[in-house]
């Protein structure tokens, strides 16, 4: 009888929660849509209003969202706050989002350049 490889370790239910957490907050359209333009690169309040077109409040309770979550950072330049991707890695101006949670990683990259 042959052996069979050990299974990898189950998820604990901490790293479920954490996973469930992470699903929740990406599961919103808006939400989304900031992810995919900071994957571009980092932008001001202003900028994103502007190109999801969608007013100040909102924008900005959304990126207050990603914020506690550390999906998205921010840096201050003068009175402006700038929102860029808080995960790992960047290449030039295209930022990739990496978020590892238990054995899976979940990625938001810029489209590809045609």
């Amino acid at each position: 009888m042959a052996k069979q490889a050990p299974s990898p370790a189950l998820a604990t239910d901490q790293d479920l929660e954490q996973l469930t957490s992470l699903f929740k907050l990406l599961s919103d359209k808006t939400r989304l849509q900031i992810l995919t333009l900071l994957a571009q690169g980092e932008r001001n309040v202003t900028s994103l209003c502007e190109e999801l077109n969608l007013p100040q409040p909102t924008v900005s309770h959304h990126l207050g969202l990603l914020r506690m979550t550390n999906v998205v950072g921010h840096r201050r330049d003068g009175k402006q706050v700038i929102y860029g991707l808080a995960g790992r890695g960047t290449s030039g101006k295209d930022h990739v989002l990496e978020l590892p949670v238990h054995h899976l990683v979940v990625r938001i990259l810029p489209k590809p350049k045609a």
